[in-house]
């Protein structure tokens, strides 16, 4: 696995190709459409997520998540009190 340098606010997209970011998509891919959040909806929330100060090498320290799963998930939410997103 390639080593990721470390970066606050940044997405793993921001750091390049890398098996992460490439298993990460995949995922979304195979989620139903039904469950997928529509584009507009993930560009504004990874912003959101690039503005936050939870955001660390493109995972949330409160939930422990990859940003670019959660925000592709429409049912999902910022777990932030009060919620980003």
């Amino acid at each position: 696995m390639e080593k990721i340098p470390f970066c606050r606010r940044c997405l793993l997209e921001d750091f390049g190709e890398s098996d992460l970011l490439r298993s990460i998509q995949e995922y979304i891919a195979l989620l139903p459409e039904s469950e997928r959040a529509a584009p507009e909806a993930v560009h504004s929330r990874q912003n959101l997520c690039r503005s936050c100060v939870h955001l660390q090498n493109g995972m949330c320290s409160l939930c422990g998540c990859f940003v670019e799963a959660r925000t592709a998930k429409v049912k999902q939410s910022c777990p932030d009190s009060p919620p980003k997103w």
